[in-house]
């Protein structure tokens, strides 16, 4: 599976990008987020892509669906994709985020970082 790209998106950086009312419902913000990544992929990655949805706080507890796991990060959502990228040694890991330091210690392990518009019009 290491030719398989590993997708790692940050469901609360990616949901907060666009001011859509999404903090009165951040579980369901998570779950349409969720649920466009398995319909839409990562648009312009060609290619199988593994996704990993990371979710934290109140979005706690979504579940995974066909084509995208979700993860509920025990603590730090940031400390659990750090910890993600740590253990996909040897394979190709993009993660997407705006967040500037999340973005310089998965990019010291060898990622590639995006914006949240890569998986977000």
């Amino acid at each position: 599976m290491s030719d398989v790209l590993l997708v790692v998106v940050d469901a609360a950086n990616v949901v907060g990008s666009v001011p859509d009312g999404w903090w009165r419902d951040r579980r369901g913000a998570a779950e349409r987020l969720r649920d466009r990544l398995a319909a839409d992929g990562v648009p312009g990655r060609d290619g199988p892509v593994e996704i990993v949805l990371v979710v934290e706080g109140a979005a706690r507890g979504v579940s995974s669906v066909p084509g995208v796991r979700v993860e509920s990060a025990p603590g730090s959502g940031d400390d659990h994709m750090v910890d993600l990228v740590a253990g996909a040694a040897g394979r190709r890991v993009l993660v997407v985020t705006a967040d500037r330091e999340l973005r310089r210690r998965v990019g010291e392990l060898g990622a590639e970082v995006a914006g949240p518009r890569t998986v977000r019009p």
